[in-house]
């Protein structure tokens, strides 16, 4: 199924060789990948450059990984899930965390520019943004892409058409992001109305006009989720540690 790597960069090749085996059929949802040592082996690479490529197929959700099990093919991706750049972000090794804290710096005084800026239309995007987010907390869904609606319709209230271009220059990315997370933070019990409650106390600040509250609110929701982010990325390294560990 898998063929030996010659050239090319890694992680490129295995991804590419993933992608066609979609493609063609050959793998499909719920399937079992081999363990990292048996692709290792298969692909005559180094088990560290299979880890690298799990880890981004597993943030693009293309893989899952199932304590005791084994990982499996999550879902079949669009073409759009190997754009370059969300693949060079995602193969960084701490590439989530960095994306989080370029968030921290831009968006923290985003929503405080924006307590100082926003009009009534400004309000109203953010505000249904809030509504489709609690509506998709309401009906089970990541909601990721209205979470990302939100943070963008923020940056625009700021009326900085510079601070809006790169918010919108890495919208892409922060959805990945955001997915991702999500995929995390859901799995423990009451996370996701503490996000949308975090969502709300930043719109109220901002509606209120006030842009410490506003500052502080959005520092204390993106604080969350890092602190979330980082300790299950840790179980998982564990995790998959020990799996490695039984597999030799």
């Amino acid at each position: 199924m898998f063929r030996p790597i010659r050239q090319k960069r890694v992680y490129e090749e295995i991804l590419c060789q993933i992608k066609d085996l979609l493609a063609q059929g050959a793998l499909k949802p719920g399937d079992r990948l081999f363990s990292e040592r048996e692709l290792a082996d298969k692909l005559q690479v180094s088990r560290a450059s299979i880890r690298e490529a799990f880890s981004a197929l597993d943030m693009l959700g293309i893989l899952e990984s199932k304590p005791g099990e084994g990982t499996f093919i999550r879902l079949a991706p669009q073409e759009s899930a190997f754009n370059p750049l969300a693949l060079v972000y995602l193969l960084y090794g701490d590439s989530n965390l960095q994306m989080m804290e370029v968030r921290m710096i831009l968006e923290a005084e985003s929503a405080a520019m924006a307590a100082n800026r926003a009009g009534l239309e400004d309000l109203a995007k953010i505000s249904v943004c809030l509504e489709q987010m609690e509506s998709d907390v309401a009906n089970n869904s990541l909601g990721e892409v209205p979470d990302a609606q939100f943070h963008l319709a923020v940056a625009e209230a700021t009326g900085n058409k510079v601070l809006l271009r790169m918010m919108d220059t890495i919208s892409g990315l922060i959805v990945e992001t955001l997915r991702h997370s999500r995929l995390q933070l859901f799995q423990t019990f009451g996370n996701k109305e503490k996000l949308l409650a975090q969502h709300r106390k930043i719109f109220q600040a901002i509606s209120c006009k006030n842009p410490e509250q506003a500052r502080a609110a959005m520092k204390e929701h993106l604080r969350f989720v890092i602190e979330k982010t980082m300790a299950y990325e840790a179980e998982r390294a564990e995790f998959s540690s020990d799996l490695n560990r039984k597999a030799e």
